[in-house]
């Protein structure tokens, strides 16, 4: 009989704990001396989807499940009432799947996966008020030091689910740079088409690596 779909999760858990105790390096690491890590496996896991090369994929997610225990192994040992452990964390997100699918958890009705997603802006919405005690922004939680291609992005997402009329996204001049306001409209233009600008570009960057490379050769 197969071991029960998880089983291996246990044990990665426990070899963490083991590295955190044995190993002078994993046991002097920080939250913020393995930033650079999470950022590197992070950006090597889309590079696997991209290439559409699932034995790599396969390999980079892992290494983003180690980031995910190692941090929580280092929150488990706060002494000051601030920890927590991988168990809260699968908890954490265990809850808000199940709060955030009435329509597979509860008794709501959806038309389809459009209305899936409005329903899901609408209840974290609800969660950030209820968090904050006061007014929510659409915007909270936008983490403003990622990337600016995906930065402008998420900020039209977030703003068109809740219902900002579109030439909000036409930057006045006194404001900023005729390049940035054509740059932020530009990504408009391409959400507006249903492709993701931060994709978009990597593809084009992409190729001309391709290109370059190519023209690289014929001229040695």
């Amino acid at each position: 009989m197969p071991p029960a779909t998880g089983s291996a999760l246990l044990e990665l858990v426990a070899v963490m704990d083991r590295l955190r105790t044995d190993c002078p390096w994993d046991a002097r690491q920080t939250h913020e001396s393995l930033v650079p890590y999470l950022l590197e496996e992070t950006y090597e896991t889309l590079e696997a989807i991209e290439r559409g090369d699932l034995a790599e994929l396969r390999g980079e997610l892992g290494d983003v499940l180690l980031q995910v225990l190692f941090h929580a192994r280092i929150a488990a040992e706060r002494t000051d009432r601030t920890g927590f452990t991988i168990d809260d964390v699968a908890g954490d997100i265990a809850e808000k799947l199940v709060r955030r699918h009435p329509h597979v958890f509860g008794d709501v009705t959806v038309s389809g996966a459009d209305e899936v997603k409005r329903n899901w802006e609408t209840i974290k919405a609800e969660e950030r008020a209820a968090a904050g005690g006061g007014p929510a922004s659409a915007l909270d939680g936008v983490p403003m030091a990622q990337p600016a291609l995906s930065l402008a992005a998420q900020l039209q997402r977030r703003a068109a689910a809740a219902g900002a009329p579109p030439e909000l996204a036409d930057l006045p001049a006194d404001q900023v740079s005729d390049v940035g306001a054509e740059l932020f409209a530009l990504v408009a233009k391409v959400r507006a088409v249903g492709l993701d600008p931060e994709l978009e570009l990597r593809r084009a960057a992409r190729t001309f690596r391709d290109r370059f490379q190519a023209w690289e050769q014929s001229s040695s």
